[in-house]
């Protein structure tokens, strides 16, 4: 026995009937996914955006950086190396090492301050001791000495004296 198949439906118009395929629930189901994953986003930026605000209150406020300490139209001059006897004990000998900063131009003639400098600082060191360059402060009330020298001699116009290799033997 065989059985016949199944009659195909017929449209009015004579053409097979369409069923509905898969296009349909496919769009519905985008749609739904596009209108949650906005959803979804608006959320998340909206408590990004509370947490950032809530950070940004609790930090400290930042001050300002402090400017620097030469800054502008300086110039630097080496000065030759000194090389004397301290007065105690008077078989101890120093050498120093320095540079002058000042301003581009404050100095008519920079080669002959910094001679000038040069032999204050031989003068200044002949009449130290070697216990006077002992300790934790000797070497900075040494730089704060040799600076007030260098303002002195230069009339103000020396703002410092930088002292780069200092070595007692």
């Amino acid at each position: 026995m065989a059985t016949a198949a199944p009659a195909k439906a017929l449209a009015p118009n004579g053409a097979p009937e369409k069923k509905p395929g898969l296009l349909m629930p496919l769009l519905i189901v985008t749609l739904l996914a596009l209108a949650a994953g906005a959803g979804l986003g608006l959320q998340l930026a909206g408590t990004v955006e509370q947490a950032v605000t809530k950070k940004v209150a609790t930090e400290p406020e930042k001050k300002p950086a402090p400017p620097l300490r030469h800054s502008g139209d300086l110039a630097l001059k080496d000065l030759k190396p000194v090389v004397v006897n301290l007065a105690a004990p008077s078989s101890t000998f120093i050498r120093v090492e320095a540079a002058i900063v000042f301003k581009n131009g404050a100095l008519v003639n920079p080669d002959v301050t910094a001679a000038e400098l040069r032999e204050d600082i031989m003068a200044y060191m002949r009449t130290l001791a070697l216990s006077q360059l002992e300790g934790p402060s000797a070497l900075q009330h040494l730089r704060e000495d040799l600076n007030e020298r260098a303002r002195a001699r230069s009339d103000g116009k020396v703002d410092e004296l930088i002292l780069s290799t200092l070595v007692v033997q």
